[in-house]
This record gives structure tokens, C-alpha cells and sequence, in this order.
């Protein structure tokens, strides 16, 4: 199994989670392999340790994809990255198959000169945000990162912190108030793609707002959405 070739135009594609249709997902082969091909972008999920280490898995636990259950941010740094994750059939044994820390991430994406899409999972602390910005910027790639989160007091405090900085705010539906939120913090938008109509995407323009949606791996919605005007597509699998 390989990706799904599409016809994409000007739409910027993103890697879901790495390339998680065909490796782990958020794992160092995931990214890779996502580096490997054209996608503008590489997403995945960062969460903070019990001590204070920041790592990237979706889920609050690890439960879905090792064999030992282990919630994250009550967990110290080197008991999660000492896991080995299932691979693709749910079979445990890979070596490579480990939790990433959030410098591994920003290390590939640079090496292959991919943009971060970087999800902030749960709440965070405005310390600890401000900790992710320092390590990104250390590392000389905060101009090359989209934060994006579900939680809006996460990215009032990175407008805040980053006046300029590319920012989405994750929603699973729009509604009346979503184009008033948007501009009151000068966020864009990532959204659920069922939730987007033409009308929705050429208002969200009008008000100068970028829409990326997610999470598309159908063929035929990528190319309704693309028609459509969309700026970006979370993906799985299409490339």
C-alpha cells in the first residue's frame, strides 16, 4: 500500500499524525515517511509529562497503541519513551516504534523542510507553552510551525506570546459565532471537513481567514473540498 495520488492544485496537504497511513502514527517512521514524500506538512499531538518533558502521542493514554497502558501527562519522560508501540498489524517488536519527544519531531520536519502543524493536546499551562516556543526556536524552526488546538485559551496565550506566529483553532463544527472568534484572536481555522460548505469557505476568506480541515482520506471529498477553495488538507493517506 502506497499513498493516493491526487490532483491538489494550490491546496497544501498534511500529513495526519505522520504519515499514519502507512507507518505508526506519531512515530519517528511516521514522519519520515511523510518527509519522504510532497506534503507541505507534517501534524502530530504534544502532550507534557508528569516531569515536565514534552512528547507527542494522540491519546491521553498509550493504551491504544502499546501493549501497556500508561497515562501520559501522569507519567514520567522516561518510562513513556522507554515503550515499544504496536505497529500497523498490532504486533509489538519494532525497535524503532517509540514515543518521540517534541525536539525528535522538529528535527525531522527540518531535515526534510516539511512545516510542523503542532497540535497542543488538553490544556496547558502558559509556562509550558511558552517552554514549547523556547525548544522550537532554539532549534531555529518557530517560523516554519502552525500551533493548533482545541482548547482556545492555549492559543489566546500563543497570539499573546507570538504576535505573528500561524495559528488554527481546531473545531468540530461551525457555527454563527466561528468567523466572530476567529478574527476577535487573529486565528485561522482547522475544522472537521464535514462541517465545511462552499458558502462557509468563501465567508471564512472574505474575513481573511486561511481553513484547513481534516481528517480526509476519501478521494472524491478531497476533490469537492479543493474545488471548493480550501487551503489545506489533514490527511492520512492522499498526497
Amino acid at each position: 500500500m502506497d499513498t493516493i495520488k491526487i490532483e491538489k492544485r494550490q491546496v497544501k496537504m498534511i500529513a495526519h499524525r505522520g504519515l499514519s497511513g502507512l507507518e505508526k502514527e506519531n512515530t519517528h517512521a511516521a514522519f519520515v515517511a511523510a518527509g519522504n514524500r510532497s506534503y507541505f506538512g507534517i501534524e502530530t499531538d504534544v502532550h507534557r509529562t508528569a516531569d515536565g518533558y514534552f512528547v507527542l502521542c494522540h491519546d491521553d493514554s498509550t493504551q491504544r497503541i502499546s501493549a501497556d497502558s500508561m497515562v501520559v501527562e501522569d507519567t514520567a519522560y522516561e518510562a513513556l519513551t522507554r515503550l515499544r508501540l504496536t505497529d500497523m498489524d498490532g504486533i509489538q517488536g519494532r525497535r524503532d516504534l517509540v514515543i518521540p519527544d517534541l525536539a525528535d519531531y522538529i528535527a525531522i520536519c527540518k531535515k526534510y523542510g516539511k512545516v510542523c502543524v503542532l497540535e497542543l493536546k488538553n490544556a496547558f499551562t502558559p509556562e509550558d507553552i511558552q517552554k514549547i516556543a523556547a525548544i522550537i526556536a532554539a532549534m531555529g524552526y518557530l517560523e516554519q510551525v502552525i500551533f493548533i488546538s482545541f482548547n482556545l485559551p492555549n492559543l489566546q496565550v500563543l497570539r499573546r506570546l507570538l504576535p505573528d506566529q500561524r495559528i488554527q483553532y481546531l473545531l468540530d463544527e461551525y457555527d454563527e459565532n466561528t468567523i466572530k472568534i476567529l478574527r476577535e484572536n487573529r486565528l485561522d481555522l482547522d475544522i472537521r471537513y464535514t462541517a465545511l460548505t462552499p458558502r462557509r469557505i468563501a465567508a471564512l476568506h472574505d474575513a481573511g481567514i486561511e481553513v484547513n480541515c481534516w481528517t480526509v482520506n476519501d478521494p472524491e471529498h478531497a476533490k469537492t473540498l479543493i474545488a471548493a477553495g480550501v487551503d489545506y488538507i489533514t490527511t492520512n493517506l492522499l498526497e
